[in-house]
């Protein structure tokens, strides 16, 4: 089977169908979604598009791209600027996620055939963790194209050295262009992979003369083309903090320490690979024995050499997220998709191994009935309400985990794996068509600045809150937003007391009156909010108050 333009246009339509339900009614999702959307908005309101910021705080973590490209679809897409509307700077990532599965299917087609790209194509896409980053305007969706975009100017150079072709000036073009826009959008976290997959065929392969395909002589002069003129220009607005932050702080200190509460030890992301990569977890594993057997071959080489190192070097490092290996997704979705479709099913003969291989088919089980029923419970305990829409969803994807269970028993897994597909769809659709934009505790947020919107004095007034410090209020109450203690709190509203309102928590209100009394101030309530910051856990009921003076 060979695709052609026609099956790359219905894939790419098809995935869009699959990651636009909920898009527009998602509210910002703490913490990460609504920095991104500040930092962008700021750029819009301020016109500097080199000096990144996060309210009046510099945000040097990674460089400008990201922000860039979330402002102009916020320009192009937005229309007037609305802080209440945020689906315009989830664009870019739906166009990453639509990209990386439609390139996805065209390396399953390249090196597999035609069935393989559609099948690999189909698991990345319903995937857990790309249907959750490709709905939220953070950066690893992008990245993880640009990355793709990498591994398949590598993978050209390769197979033309294989099938003894030439390899045109575009595909190298790609390459270094692309490792310019990694560099541009995460810094130096692209040459992970884009350096790593080359080195492990060098030691394996004992050879590399196909990497001079990419014309590596002048190459780098288009990646540093890309990234030298913003690097200059922060560097003096900087004053070369943005390098000592960004790679010292930021980058070189999740290698040695894990940052915000998320060191852990290595394995964390092979255990999560069960849910992240769900449903298509389970027939990796199964076809674990297949690909092991197939392991010199030069595809298969290839995505070892692109998974493998990219895995150890993200097990390795302190800080742990489940994002930090999807740029594996591609390739794995691959592998997963070459074993169910083009080769035959491998008993193993060691029992410890079948033994593992049949209580990874539990646990997969388990989670698949448990994403069934999820949106259920979590609506139920949330808001003691049933939806018809989760109803729906369940009896609709019930049915297809436990035929797909029948479809194991009698070894038709290629069947069965398009039952789960299906079966994942109808689940995912659920969620964020039913459960999500009927859960409170999203609210919380978007209902602060509602209030404050209700009552602000003056055009350009500042809310600053107290004991609320996500970012998500941030963006929806606007860049002026002061997230303050209660004597830094106190001060501020005693010197602006015209156009200033502050959200205070009532375990913190005794003790902001009491500091405003002291400088001459009394505390004028003008609504209340209540819910839960599902960040922390902790229940909040928050005042909405203006100072007055004496």
């Amino acid at each position: 089977m060979t695709l052609t333009w026609r099956h790359y246009l219905g894939v790419a339509l098809l995935t869009l169908l699959i990651f636009l339900p909920g898009r527009m009614s998602l509210v910002p999702l703490d913490r990460d979604e609504p920095r991104y959307m500040e930092a962008s908005a700021q750029m819009i309101e301020s016109g500097n598009f080199v000096d990144v910021r996060f309210l009046d705080q510099p945000r040097y973590l990674q460089p400008a791209g990201i922000y860039w490209l979330e402002a102009g679809a916020q320009k192009l897409f937005g229309g007037p600027h609305d802080r209440h509307v945020a689906w315009p700077y989830r664009i870019p990532s739906l166009i990453a996620a639509v990209s990386a599965v439609t390139l996805t299917a065209y390396l399953g087609a390249t090196l597999f055939g035609g069935l393989t790209g559609l099948v690999a194509a189909a698991l990345l896409a319903v995937s857990t963790l790309l249907t959750a980053e490709g709905r939220m305007a953070t950066i690893d969706t992008v990245l993880l194209l640009d990355i793709l975009l990498v591994e398949t100017a590598l993978l050209r150079a390769y197979i033309d050295q294989q099938r003894n072709r030439e390899t045109s000036i575009s595909i190298a073009l790609l390459y270094w262009g692309a490792m310019g826009c990694g560099l541009m959008l995460k810094g130096p976290v692209v040459l992970i992979p884009g350096l790593a997959t080359p080195l492990a065929l060098r030691i394996i392969e004992r050879q590399a003369s196909w990497f001079g395909r990419l014309r590596p002589r002048w190459g780098w002069l288009v990646t540093l083309a890309v990234v030298l003129p913003w690097c200059v220009a922060i560097g003096v607005v900087s004053h070369g903090a943005f390098f000592s932050h960004s790679v010292g702080t930021n980058f070189l200190g999740k290698i040695g320490h894990g940052q915000q509460a998320h060191g852990l030890p290595p394995g964390f992301h092979l255990v999560v690979f069960l849910l992240a990569f769900w449903p298509g977890s389970l027939f990796l594993v199964l076809g674990l024995p297949a690909i092991w057997a197939r392991h010199r071959e030069p595809a298969v080489r290839f995505l070892l050499c692109w998974i493998v190192p990219h895995w150890l070097v993200f097990e390795a490092i302190a800080t742990k997220l489940p994002h930090y290996v999807l740029p594996t997704y591609p390739a794995i979705a691959v592998l997963a998709a070459a074993t169910l479709t083009k080769w035959p099913l491998r008993r193993p003969k060691a029992l410890w191994v079948r033994g593992f291989m049949a209580f990874y088919t539990l646990l997969w089980g388990i989670l698949a009935i448990g994403f069934v029923v999820a949106g259920v419970i979590l609506l139920w305990q949330s808001e003691h309400r049933l939806d018809y829409g989760t109803l729906i969803a369940v009896f609709g994807a019930l049915p297809l985990v436990l035929y797909a269970f029948l479809l194991l028993r009698q070894a038709q897994r290629l069947r069965a794996a398009l039952v789960a597909i299906g079966a994942a769809v109808v689940v995912h659709a659920g969620i964020f068509l039913t459960v999500v934009p009927n859960l409170g505790l999203l609210q919380l947020a978007p209902r602060a600045a509602a209030l404050y919107d209700d009552y602000r004095p003056c055009e350009d007034s500042t809310l600053v809150s107290v004991s609320y410090s996500e970012p998500s209020l941030a963006f929806l109450a606007g860049s002026n937003t002061k997230l303050l203690g209660v004597p830094k709190a106190a001060d501020y509203l005693a010197a602006n007391s015209s156009c200033a309102l502050v959200l205070v928590d009532r375990k913190d209100e005794a003790a902001l009156t009491t500091q405003m009394l002291e400088k001459g101030f009394s505390l004028t309530e003008y609504g209340r909010v209540t819910g839960l910051n599902y960040s922390n856990g902790h229940h909040l009921d928050l005042g909405l108050y203006a100072p007055a003076r004496k």
